[in-house]
């Protein structure tokens, strides 16, 4: 049985990354800023950590000598003070990305698609092609979008210095099974993220995906469902939203506007899971899932 250590255990995604990672059989160490009030379950210790704080980090990682790290936890803009949110998120990661190199340990840690610059912009930003690639320029204008583009420069460099593996995830907006955001969203009017989303399984897939067949260096891959939450032709969708659709623009039907190529690709990862029956989905509580 190998160790791992999980950053934002307690987030909406990192409960159900850390009950998969049980399940297969990992010990695992989780890191965030408050201590589960519960009990933890077997296999699983929790560790309060300050991840903005060096030493703390360091030792808290060091502590169980990890095969891997994921590191999830970050903050968003819709809660803090900008300046809160960048600091937090960028120290964060680099502390626990840079423990991880110390510790020669794998590495998967989630990024955004709001590097791109169109999540949280201020005017709608039009993107230069479609599908979305993970080669699309990052023109974050935001203070969460820019920690995670300096995160993502963190990656890279510890994949480089270390000579680890990183895999870095960009999800689209996460979703949970039964209680699905983006089906009660107007589609003619929540436009930010190009009408894509993603169910929190197949995140959590992915990042079991990554663990088990690590990269050469560092890897980069969104983590979307196949097709857009509102069930007409997303080329249509952008028509009118926006009057017209980027060129080049190859995309057939319902068809998500971010590319999941490279995961497959690397990973021989897909989206299974899809609104048309996630959105209902009755699973049970994320530790049971």
């Amino acid at each position: 049985m190998a160790d791992v250590v999980v950053t934002g255990s307690g987030g909406d995604l990192g409960r159900w990354v850390v009950g998969s990672l049980v399940r297969a059989g990992w010990r695992v160490r989780c890191l965030d800023h408050e201590h589960p009030a519960e009990d933890t379950p077997p296999g699983v210790t929790a560790v309060e950590t300050d991840l903005t704080d060096a030493g703390e980090t360091l030792e808290a990682v060091l502590a169980v000598d990890p095969e891997a790290v994921v590191h999830l936890a970050a903050v968003g803009p819709q809660y803090y003070a900008p300046s809160r949110v960048y600091e937090n998120n960028t120290l964060a990661a680099y502390h626990v990305l840079t423990a991880a190199g110390e510790a020669g340990a794998d590495v998967v840690w989630t990024s955004s698609e709001s590097v791109y610059g169109w999540v949280f912009a201020e005017e709608q930003v039009f993107p230069d092609a479609l599908p979305v690639s993970v080669d699309h320029a990052c023109r974050p204008e935001d203070q969460y979008g820019v920690s995670k583009a300096a995160a993502e420069a963190t990656a890279e460099s510890v994949a480089r210095r270390y000579d680890v593996p990183v895999t870095t995830i960009r999800p689209s907006w996460i979703q949970h099974p039964g209680a699905y955001e983006c089906t009660d969203a107007d589609g003619e009017d929540v436009v930010d993220n190009f009408w894509s989303y993603v169910d929190v399984r197949d995140v959590v897939r992915l990042v079991r995906a990554a663990l088990e067949s690590p990269p050469d260096g560092e890897e980069t891959v969104h983590a979307a469902a196949a097709e857009n939450y509102v069930g007409r032709p997303t080329r249509e969708l952008f028509e009118e939203a926006f009057g017209s659709v980027p060129t080049p623009c190859d995309l057939a039907g319902t068809e998500s506007a971010l590319s999941t190529a490279n995961a497959g690709a690397a990973y021989g990862w897909e989206p299974e899971y899809s609104y048309h029956e996630a959105a209902t989905d009755d699973v049970g509580p994320w530790d049971e899932w």
